[in-house]
């Protein structure tokens, strides 16, 4: 679709927002949406025809791009059949839905619970866990991002934590591996594994394992930095929960549905959870959706005991008619592989190639369309480009960075002192490579601020 000008449209829509639209994460007398005009694959443009090149995929939600023909046919096709229905029936969207989820998912997590979007999966999920285990205390990574409900937003690790946490929600953070800037003295990422494991294991010792219910970890930590773990930590935390009866969470909220170049991140690591959550990718984000898969061994705790919890719209026909057809695309399309492959043959060698001649480049890491950038001031140092949660002035870095990749045509994922690379699953190889030359050109601007 050609982006067809109307900056008056686009003033209207702009001061409609201004003047009652509430955004999230904001300080609202200091933001200046873009008004946006249209959207298709891997572009979106805004009223005065600028286009843009979509590195972010909304918010790491749009795996098969904007405006999937087959997936919009979908929608109105079952807004024409059934557009809603209470949770308590069957109803053949949401069925559907689930098998098909339940056919991908790890070993056996075969029982779907719908939630409206990843927050209320994970305040689900923790629920379950207590209830499971008759515990209330969970564990999570300081570095980890979980959802903006109540639950959700104290098991998160990040700063946006901060202004919510009355230390009353029954949370203990502990040090997820992160070799780039180790809490662990670690020099190999053996070491880094062990050690976290050991800290882990410590943390629990402390805790008291007999008060501990879960530990949920992203199994890639996402908008915390998208740091791949090391060989066997996973699978070290899965041991852990074993041998002291607590239930292991893995968080896929932003990792699933082929954003790694795997259905799931956790195939990559050949490790089972008791419980996963999920929600963007499922459907491309076109209409709210998420859920938890949920064990057979978890399920069986509400086979005769009813399970406390449900939303009004749980498994939304719309959004699932969203989800069979996106995951059909998916598999129709091939989307999981080109994922795989271009991020094997495109991104990584490509990101790679840009660390080498940019000396803002601290670390390329990631798998699949699933990429960080972590952009330093000294690479020796490892010093960060802004500091941690940098804001106003502190921050100007980071602000002349994403103003270059705009003005370059790419709408680049930036989150503190990095630079995410989440196109959509299935981008072109084209459109990856015109993506890395607007990085190229923005990453010379960060280098200004290098010492």
């Amino acid at each position: 679709m050609t982006p067809q000008p109307s900056p008056e449209a686009g003033a209207a829509v702009k001061a409609a927002d201004r003047a009652h639209v509430f955004h999230s994460w904001s300080a609202q007398d200091l933001i200046d949406p873009l008004a946006v005009a249209g959207a298709e694959g891997s572009y979106f443009w805004d009223y005065d025809g600028t286009r843009y090149l979509d590195f972010t995929s909304g918010l790491v939600f749009t795996n098969i791009g904007y405006q999937h023909p087959k997936v919009v046919a979908a929608i109105q096709e079952q807004a024409a059949k059934l557009t809603t229905f209470a949770p308590a029936f069957a109803v053949e969207a949401r069925s559907e839905a689930a098998r098909l989820i339940a056919e991908r998912t790890p070993g056996d997590l075969d029982k779907i619970f719908f939630t409206n979007g990843g927050a209320d999966a994970v305040e689900h999920a923790v629920r379950m866990a207590r209830l499971h285990t008759g515990r209330p205390k969970v564990l999570s990574a300081y570095r980890s991002y979980h959802g903006g409900t109540q639950q959700a937003i104290n098991i998160t690790g990040d700063p946006r934590r901060w202004a919510s946490d009355g230390a009353a929600a029954g949370v203990v953070h502990f040090w997820a591996p992160f070799p780039y800037r180790s809490r662990f003295y670690a020099e190999t990422e053996e070491q880094e594994c062990a050690r976290a494991l050991e800290h882990l294991e410590t943390t629990i010792a402390f805790e008291g394992p007999a008060t501990i219910a879960a530990i949920i970890l992203e199994t890639i930590p996402g908008t915390a930095g998208i740091m791949v773990p090391p060989p066997g930590y996973l699978a070290g935390v899965r041991e852990l929960c074993d041998k002291y009866g607590i239930v292991f969470i893995l968080d896929e909220v932003m990792a699933g549905f082929g954003r790694t170049g795997e259905w799931f991140a956790a195939d990559l690591f050949g490790v089972t959870p008791d419980l996963m959550t999920f929600a963007k990718g499922v459907n491309s984000g076109y209409v709210p959706l998420g859920g938890v898969a949920i064990s057979q061994r978890i399920a069986e705790t509400f086979g005769k005991r009813p399970y406390p919890g449900g939303l009004t719209y749980s498994g939304h026909p719309l959004a699932c008619a969203a989800a069979v057809a996106t995951i059909n695309v998916m598999a129709e399309e091939g989307v999981v592989e080109n994922a795989r492959r271009l991020g094997e043959s495109v991104l990584g060698p490509g990101l790679a190639e840009l660390a080498a001649r940019h000396p803002s480049v601290g670390e390329v890491r990631g798998v699949g369309m699933f990429w960080a950038l972590e952009l330093v001031r000294n690479r020796e140092t490892r010093e960060p480009l802004v500091p941690y949660n940098a804001a106003g002035e502190a921050g100007a870095p980071m602000a002349a960075f994403t103003a270059a990749a705009k003005r370059h045509g790419l709408w680049p994922f930036v989150n503190m002192n990095r630079t995410h690379v989440v196109p959509p699953c299935n981008a072109s190889e084209a459109e990856l490579k015109e993506g890395l030359a607007a990085l190229d050109a923005a990453l010379s601007v960060a280098d200004e601020h290098t010492v």
